[in-house]
């Protein structure tokens, strides 16, 4: 019998490899059919054996031996045969299985190694969760465990010991919390998580599920990206808190943040320094308790709110004012934060304070001004309702301020006085300045021979800034009332005696038809009658001068109180205010501008009527004069949206510089004020040996037949949508919001031509402009010809600190002085007479730097003399004696002439802030 070839043991169980199929068929199947077979044809040998022996008799028959041993050789050979082919179809397979064992080995080895080269860790679960395949990568990603992880180890089991080992620093916190997590995030294999390592590493797994129901994960090692990202953040961080705190210390208020805990967590400069707080209280660590102890060892200057210095109390926001131990009002905030802890804002409003309380101040006194004014001046808004009235308007009213403040017209005014005000009213609420005249109601008194009184009335709407592309606003309207009933019963007077008058000469001429025959003694009577009216023409233009000295005396005596009025409003300028209260200044400005310049055209025109005017010719390029008149305009012109040309020229001509000022000045003025569109132009043209100074406009032209009118004094025309003279106007210029012109401008140039004996020249079309021309002698350029030096020329500096001492007879010239050089940043000290004001210099610190002087004061002294005293006094004491300023509201030549006798400068009343200012900066510069 043929053994059967040993078959090849099978693979280790525990092996991962083991059982796996070959060629599709298992081996260790395939080697237990064979071996069933072999075993199967080897009993069957033995069987086939035990049969022949048994059948052969005892007689021992050779013949049947033989043939039973053919027989069974036969037998032998086909099963040995069959056998045989078995034992090689079992080799065949073995040689197979051995075959698929190693290939079978080899895929393992490459897996092994196709895993251990992975970069990261790689685990393998089955549909039951437990662990089939990993690497060594794997196993360090489980610090204080690799030892304890096998294959078959089920993942619930892997994560509960990485709880118990600490392996992770999730689980630290919350270690139940994380295992179901951790289980939940592997069951749903919910994409890349990262976890914190206890060594420090950050681990990153990526699961997903298999075909069979098992789970791959691949681990991987993220701690430089977390260490990058952590550096990155950090460097975010840092620079958002740079920003931060840049932020917070270039804002002007005070600012500091307090955590949930109190504690002080950033703050910036602004608060240090407002409240003066030691480092205790600014550092890093301190919480709001220290501040709360600084605060109370300040007390009683220190924050008396409980329910600041207590956040517990009220931690809802809270915010008051109060005044710091240093003398600053502090608007305190305290506001909460989102996550705990509240913000502290600081924010200095004194200067606000102190502005108030200025503006309050202001208000006083321009009320006291107003009042003091004798005309009744009153505003109302655009409803007609009272805002203002001065007291000269309460007393005419015969009402308190309370009962006439908020009510409208028509219920303060008398019934039949507002009727007839009541059309002109409209006009002004549209926008037009509306001048009548009108019967003033009886005062009610009982007495029956009361003559009626008559007031000239004057409406000024109150025009806004334009809205967007609207048209102007108007605010409301100013009331300006002035009595004139004696001027009418003046007038009365003179038309009854010119009616008087002509009915006598009418009685003469019928008495010298009827008595034809005494003709000789008639021709004699009137002779003495022509006598008697020669008498009363003379004795006429007497009074006229008379009137118009009284006039320019009257308009001296008003620059006084004008003077100081102008110098409130510039103080008050200075100051900062809201936009209301800045509209408000700027009108009063405006309208203290207009009255200044009508005062100084009826007290040129005075002079001229007088003949106090004489001309002081000299020869002088004409440039000095319109290059600056250029300068002067180009601002308002561009403030109207017009094109101001100038074109220069060397020309020297022959004149009074001052007085041929006067004449462009109101050409430029006027070209400059109603002209709508276009431009205006400055400039010369040789004739012979005069030089013609023209300005070209592009308005809306004269009519022929006014060309002439135009120079009458208060002749205004009415042309275009805006109001006013077109020709007349103040000798600044005023812009069309200050409305028309008092119509004296020309009047002015006719009477200055006049003096000057220059000829004044006007060509004018319709609807395209006009040209407005003087005719001045050629002169030639000597040493007096050369530009003189204006003020305020060459190099200026701060005023700043600069010492002014002011001497004036006037309280209210002291008081708006002081209050204007304040506003400039001077120390200006006052006094009233020359003996008061060395008492003042001798407590001074230092000499003054300038002197200030009125040039009337009282007692017959005069400024020029005082200032001179002080002077000597300066230098006397070794100080170095400081220039002199002379402000006066003379304006004849003797006053001219005596300042510069004394080698002073001069300004005159009202006096013009900007001059004072740049005359300051020029002489401390």
């Amino acid at each position: 019998m043929i053994a059967p070839k040993a078959i090849a043991p099978s693979l280790p169980p525990e092996s991962p490899l083991a059982g796996e199929p070959a060629n599709g068929e298992d081996p260790a199947q395939r080697i237990a059919e064979l071996e069933q077979r072999v075993a199967k044809l080897t009993r069957i040998n033995q069987s086939l054996m035990d049969r022949v022996e048994r059948h052969i008799d005892g007689q021992g028959s050779a013949f049947s031996l033989f043939q039973t041993a053919i027989s069974l050789e036969a037998q032998v050979r086909s099963r040995t045969q069959s056998l045989e082919e078995a034992l090689v179809d079992l080799e065949r397979s073995y040689h197979e299985a051995a075959k698929a064992r190693e290939q079978a080995e080899t895929a393992r080895l490459r897996l092994f190694t196709a895993i251990e080269a992975v970069s990261g860790g790689f685990a393998l679960f089955d549909a039951a969760d437990r662990l089939v395949l990993f690497n060594q990568d794997y196993l360090s990603f489980w610090p204080g465990m690799a030892g304890d992880v096998h294959p078959g180890m089920s993942f619930s089991d892997m994560v509960h010991l990485a709880v118990q080992r600490k392996s992770v620093i999730d689980a630290y916190r919350d270690p139940d919390g994380w295992v179901r997590r951790r289980l939940r995030q592997h069951a749903e294999c919910q994409g890349p998580t990262a976890h914190a390592l206890s060594d420090g590493r950050w681990m990153q797994i990526n699961e997903k599920r298999t075909n069979d129901g098992g789970v791959v994960a691949i681990y991987t090692d993220i701690t430089a990206l977390k260490r990058r990202e952590t550096q990155q953040w950090k460097a975010a961080l840092a620079k958002k808190t740079t920003l931060l705190q840049a932020t917070l210390d270039n804002i002007f208020q005070g600012v500091a943040v307090y955590d949930a805990q109190l504690a002080l967590v950033a703050w910036n400069n602004e608060f240090v320094r407002l409240l003066d707080l030691s480092t205790r209280c600014v550092r890093r660590g301190a919480v709001f308790a220290d501040f709360q102890r600084f605060n109370d060892g300040l007390q009683p200057h220190g924050i008396s709110e409980p329910r600041f210095l207590d956040p517990q109390i009220n931690p809802l926001p809270l915010r008051l004012e109060q005044t710091w131990f240093n003398g600053r009002v502090l608007d305190i905030e305290r506001n909460p934060m989102p996550d705990g802890g509240f913000v502290l804002t600081f924010t200095d409003i004194t200067e606000r304070k102190r502005n108030e309380e200025a503006l309050r101040d202001s208000e006083r006194r321009i009320r006291l001004v107003t009042d003091a004014m004798p005309a009744l001046i009153a505003y109302a808004d655009a409803e007609e309702r009272y805002q203002f009235v001065n007291a000269p308007y309460r007393q005419w009213l015969g009402r308190a301020e309370t009962a006439i403040l908020g009510r409208r017209m028509r219920a303060v005014l008398a019934p039949a006085f507002y009727d007839r005000c009541r059309a002109y009213i409209r006009q002004a609420l549209a926008g037009q300045t509306v001048a009548f005249e009108v019967e003033l109601p009886p005062t009610g008194a009982s007495d029956p021979d009361e003559q009626p009184r008559y007031a000239q009335v004057t409406f000024v709407p109150h025009i806004g800034l334009p809205q967007g592309d609207q048209n102007r606003v108007i605010l409301g309207l100013f009331t300006l009332m002035q009595d004139v009933t004696e001027r009418r019963r003046a007038d009365a007077a003179i038309k009854e005696a010119n009616e008087t008058l002509e009915r006598r000469v009418t009685e003469r001429t019928a008495a010298l038809t009827a008595l034809n025959g005494q003709l000789q003694q008639e021709i004699a009577e009137r002779r003495e009658v022509e006598r008697a009216l020669q008498s009363a023409k003379v004795e006429a233009e007497q009074a006229n001068l008379s009137k118009t000295k009284f006039l320019a005396a009257a308009s001296h005596d008003l620059l006084q109180p004008l003077n100081s009025a102008r110098l409130f409003v510039s103080a008050l300028a200075e100051l900062e205010h809201t936009r209301k209260n800045r509209s408000l200044i700027d009108n009063i400005d405006v309208s203290l501008g207009a009255v200044e310049g009508l005062l100084d055209a009826l007290l040129d025109i005075s002079k001229l009527d007088a003949g106090a005017v004489s001309p002081e010719i000299v020869d002088f390029p004409i440039g000095s004069l319109l290059g600056p008149l250029s300068t002067e305009h180009q601002v308002l012109a561009h403030e109207q949206g017009l094109a101001m040309r100038y074109a220069p020229s060397r020309a020297v001509v022959r004149s009074d510089i001052r007085l041929l000022r006067s004449i462009v000045q109101n050409f430029l003025s006027n070209a400059i004020r109603y002209t709508q569109h276009g431009g205006v132009l400055l400039g010369c043209r040789r004739r012979g040996d005069f030089l013609r100074i023209e300005v070209w406009d592009s308005g809306p032209g004269i009519p022929t037949d006014q060309l002439e009118e135009i120079f009458k004094e208060f002749h205004q025309l009415h042309r275009g949508p805006m109001l006013g003279n077109p020709l007349g106007g103040g000798r600044e210029g005023r812009t069309r919001a200050a409305g028309r012109g008092m119509g004296l401008g020309l009047a002015i140039v006719r009477r200055v031509a006049k003096v000057l004996d220059v000829t004044v020249e006007t060509r004018s079309v319709v609807g395209r402009g006009s040209v407005f021309s003087v005719a001045v002698p050629l002169g030639a350029m000597t040493a007096s010809a050369a530009p003189r030096r204006l003020v305020g020329d060459g190099g200026s500096r701060p005023l700043d600190d600069a010492l002014v001492l002011v001497l004036d007879d006037e309280p209210s010239a002291l008081m708006g002085m002081q209050a204007l050089l304040s506003a400039w940043g001077c120390e200006a000290v006052v006094a009233s007479t020359g003996e008061e004001a060395l008492e003042v210099l001798a407590r001074l610190p230092r000499p003054p730097d300038a002197l200030i002087a009125d040039f009337h004061l009282s007692e017959g002294h005069t400024g020029p003399e005082e200032v001179s005293r002080l002077r000597q006094a300066i230098a006397t004491s070794g100080g170095d004696a400081p220039p002199g300023i002379i402000v006066t509201a003379d304006h004849t030549p003797e006053v001219e002439a005596l300042v510069k006798q004394h080698h002073y400068w001069m300004l005159k009343k009202p006096l013009n802030p900007a001059q004072l200012r740049a005359l300051l900066s020029s002489m401390l510069g």
